[in-house]
């Protein structure tokens, strides 16, 4: 005997199947019924709604209230975390927002920072706006600072999906439609009925009483008295359509004067076709005369039917075309308004042929005759493309990124010329406290682009699955800030954000200056020690990183090392722990310039690991001299970036310059020192009698002239 146990049978678990999704279904519902409390208290039931977008209708009873949808589906905007907002709309009948719902989202100034009930209310904040209402951030809605691009994001993926929905729905105009074709009312060739015929200006069709006969086959009509009454090949009906607000087609036909004073009869929107015809059926019959209503034709266009009354009909007394045959039937019918007729898709022309079955049932056939009107009479456009939301804002933000390019472009001319600059102390001294204050300013408090350690795990996050530069975009200060500073890394090193372009290191650098001022004693970590030290930030880096793979919302929480969003984006209004932590590494870099920068700062770690491939080395040094024996700019590297020896730690170094000033000064650099009285040695010596002339150093091109020539320090 078999062990193996009988499998159920099938329509068991077809039975356990569909009782497993009915149970789902009504826990979906019901959970779903409980989130749209806020914006339908009345709603009762849902139910899927029509549509390409996934929305479901809400009902009272059987009374439809609006439209419910999760935005992820439809409006899926990367955020400020590369990330949508996931967002539950409502709209009513009127296409207004009735609740804007937050489902989740990974945005790392509110997962530690903001309180999360700010952008709940800000959400809230959006009904009872109608869909095509222009809200903007400050004008229409309450501004959440420090959180700009993000109630920015929530903003328009509210806004846009629900236009989508209501549009799909038919509560407002779809703006994404494309906008119909236009009549160009300059094209015009005189032309023949054969001419017109053979271009597809006017097109036929022709039906013989056989093909009539096989078109009522298999129908309660197919022994119809009509039926064999007539030879196979003779002409049913010879019929011709055309579409008359062109004046190829127009004109020709109907003749200047009469196709002038129709185009007048028409109102906006409305346009004119003409059918003529000759055979043994009458497009018109007798419907019209008597309750006014053409039953034997109608046009059609996509899935709209236009029916024609007397009203709609004006008959062609002359036809001013040459070559055309002999028509017994010619008119013209006017395509209402309402209809949305768009003259440059193809529409066409439908024939009704009814046949008795009865004495009381009557059976229909319906010909078309199809019309696509010629490309050279229309003017197409483009449809309209919803504008990226980036683009949006770097528009609103013209004035921040034109200041910023400023600001951008001065540093650069100091960075290309700082040879000629380090010359100048007094110059560059006052020069480089302004470019400090510009940038706590303007770049920190006022349009919070202090980068972070958070944009660098976001964008290795990005390049790993998922990469979209909208998400990048989004913000143009920090865009602008990112492109500028990879461009220095390559050029000058780390130290130029880290030194000009870094809010919260330019506030330590201002403090520390002014606590020299004030006779601040300073500490200085022993060299060893320090170049120890150097290490932590990139371990706080690694692990920030490591932290980042498994979860980088969690790592956005630990990148709180970073004091950045306290002291500059929420400008010092957050909780006593974070304000007190910001606060003592201020006050930490009054004594020990730049502590933080030195020791702590991930983001600097990031920055130094891509700056080894910079390729040039700007600073300058005295061979045989810097480090051994002088240790002048060691001992004054306010950041202790160069090394007994005299190197230039191009990881460490903030590009403050002060050593190139060093460099030049003939007053305290002892290279410089010689130099300055070897001159004034050589000098003195041409100023005595029978002594050495001197001569500028062009002199000696083009003349015959000869420098004096000056001993070298290996010779002294």
């Amino acid at each position: 005997m078999s062990n193996r146990r009988s499998a159920p049978p099938l329509h068991a678990l077809s039975w356990l199947l569909g009782l497993l999704l009915l149970l789902g279904s009504l826990t979906a519902q019901a959970i779903e019924l409980e989130q749209i409390a806020p914006g339908f208290p009345e709603a009762t039931r849902l139910a899927e709604a029509e549509g390409e977008h996934p929305a479901k209708a809400v009902y009272a009873g059987e009374t439809l209230l609006g439209y419910v949808f999760e935005t992820d589906a439809i409006a899926p905007i990367p955020a400020y975390s590369g990330k949508p907002i996931s967002m539950l709309v409502g709209i009513d009948l009127e296409a207004r927002i009735t609740q804007a719902t937050i489902l989740g989202h990974e945005e790392p100034i509110m997962l530690v920072g903001i309180p999360e009930q700010r952008l709940v209310d800000y959400a809230d904040a959006h009904a009872p706006h109608h869909v095509n209402e222009r809200l903007r951030v400050g004008e229409n809605l309450d501004a959440i600072s420090g959180a700009t691009v993000t109630v920015i994001v929530l903003t328009e993926t509210v806004m846009r999906s629900a236009r989508r929905v209501a549009a799909e729905q038919g509560l407002i105009e779809d703006p994404l439609a494309t906008p119909p074709a236009e009549v160009r009312y300059d094209v015009f060739e005189p032309a023949d009925w054969e001419t017109l015929v053979g271009d597809g200006t006017i097109r036929r069709l022709h039906l013989t009483h056989g093909q009539v006969d096989e078109a009522f086959v298999g129908t309660a009509a197919e022994h119809a008295p009509e039926t064999g009454r007539h030879e196979p090949e003779q002409t049913f009906i010879d019929l011709y359509v055309t579409y008359l607000n062109a004046p190829t087609a127009g004109r020709n036909l109907l003749g200047d004067i009469v196709y002038e004073q129709l185009m007048e009869r028409l109102d906006e929107g409305e346009h004119a076709i003409g059918v003529m015809a000759r055979g043994d059926y009458s497009f018109k019959g007798s419907g019209y005369v008597r309750g006014g209503i053409f039953d034997r034709v109608e046009a059609a266009q996509g899935n709209t039917n236009i029916a024609f009354q007397d009203r709609d009909h004006r008959r062609i007394v002359r036809m001013a075309v040459e070559g055309a045959p002999r028509l017994t039937e010619r008119d013209i019918f006017i395509i209402r308004e309402e209809a949305e007729f768009d003259p440059g898709e193809p529409w066409e022309l439908g024939l009704l042929v009814r046949r008795a079955a009865g004495p009381l049932e009557t059976e229909f056939v319906r010909f078309n005759a199809h019309y696509s009107i010629p490309e050279a009479y229309i003017e197409r456009f483009e449809p309209p493309v919803e504008e990226a939301l980036w683009v949006q804002v770097w528009r609103d933000r013209t004035f921040q990124i034109v200041v910023l390019g400023i600001g951008l472009s001065v540093l650069t001319a100091i960075m290309l010329f700082q040879d000629v600059l380090v010359r100048y102390p007094r110059v560059l001294e006052p020069l480089r406290i302004g470019f400090l204050i510009y940038t706590v300013t303007f770049i920190g408090w006022y349009s919070l682009a202090q980068l972070s350690v958070v944009n660098i795990l976001t964008f290795v996050h990005s390049l790993m699955g998922g990469f979209s530069w909208e998400s990048f975009l989004i913000d143009p200060m920090m865009f602008i800030l990112w492109s500028f500073v990879a461009v220095t890394l390559l050029l000058w090193g780390r130290g130029v954000f880290c030194g000009w372009l870094c809010p919260f290191g330019a506030m330590q650098d201002l403090i520390n200056k002014a606590a020299r001022r004030l006779r601040v004693p300073q500490f200085e970590v022993p060299f060893a020690v320090h170049e120890r030290l150097w290490a932590l930030k990139y371990i706080i880096l690694l692990a920030l990183f490591a932290v980042s793979l498994h979860s980088l919302g969690q790592a956005e929480r630990y990148a709180e090392v970073e004091p950045f969003k306290t002291a500059v984006t929420m400008r010092f209004q957050r909780e006593w722990a974070f304000l007190l932590y910001a606060l003592g590494l201020l006050t930490i870099s009054a004594f020990t310039h730049k502590a933080y920068c030195r020791y702590i700062c991930p983001l600097g770690a990031g920055l130094a690991i891509p700056a080894r491939l910079r390729l040039f080395d700007w600073l300058k040094r005295h061979r045989g001299s810097c480090g051994t024996p002088c240790q002048i700019c060691a001992n004054e590297c306010e950041v202790a970036a160069i090394h007994p020896d005299g190197r230039i730690n191009a990881n460490e170094c903030h590009y403050c310059l002060d050593c190139q000033v060093t460099y030049h000064d003939d007053q305290r650099c002892p290279p410089m020192v010689k130099r300055r009285k070897r001159y004034e040695k050589a000098t003195r010596a041409s100023s005595k009698p029978g002594g050495v002339n001197l001569y500028p150093a062009d002199a000696a091109q083009g003349s015959g002239a000869k420098l004096q020539r000056i001993p070298t320090l290996q010779e002294e």
